[in-house]
């Protein structure tokens, strides 16, 4: 999977949208859908994300009883992307204002002009745990579109260099976005 950030705008706007990297076999570049060009990735254009975050998993969203039955499993970044065309995102974390009302809600509403630029999956992450999640993700409305993952250890962020300490605001250790 490659980094592509060549997003311009055009007849799509994303209110306060976030990428912290797209694409795999840069399909990304291909899906010209609005997302603003701005750099979000302290990665050079073209860099294998899974190359910079070596070793790195998540956990997908899921209940208790799922990570119980699942032995509390964790995804390696290159299962996650194997193969597949795809937009990831991340936020500081479920619940947050901005994110539940405007961030995820864009990329949700849009998700028929990913599939006609042949994009895959769209991936949020999130330094949280997978069932907070999950239940944030069924609360509003966005399981079934967008897959969520929790960075449960913060380390695919710190890898990408999108680590922020927000403790100020009692967060703690959270993405930039």
């Amino acid at each position: 999977m490659r980094l592509t950030r060549e997003f311009p705008h055009n007849s799509v706007n994303y209110p306060n949208p976030h990428i912290i990297a797209s694409s795999i076999s840069s399909a990304a570049s291909s899906a010209r859908i609005g997302v603003s060009s701005r750099a979000f990735s302290k990665l050079s254009e073209g860099t294998d994300i899974t190359s910079a975050a070596p070793g790195v998993s998540l956990q997908k969203a899921r209940s208790w009883d799922e990570g119980v039955s699942s032995k509390f499993s964790t995804t390696p970044l290159s299962d996650i992307f194997k193969g597949k065309k795809v937009v990831i995102f991340g936020l500081p974390g479920a619940y947050t204002g901005v994110c539940s009302q405007q961030h995820v809600p864009s990329y949700k509403s849009h998700m028929d002009k990913f599939k006609a630029k042949g994009i895959d999956s769209v991936i949020c992450v999130s330094v949280n745990d997978p069932y907070t999640l999950n239940g944030w993700a069924e609360k509003i409305g966005a399981k079934d579109a967008i897959e969520f993952y929790g960075d449960f250890d913060g380390k695919f962020h710190k890898s990408l260099g999108l680590d922020k300490d927000l403790s100020a605001a009692l967060l703690g250790p959270r993405s930039e976005r």
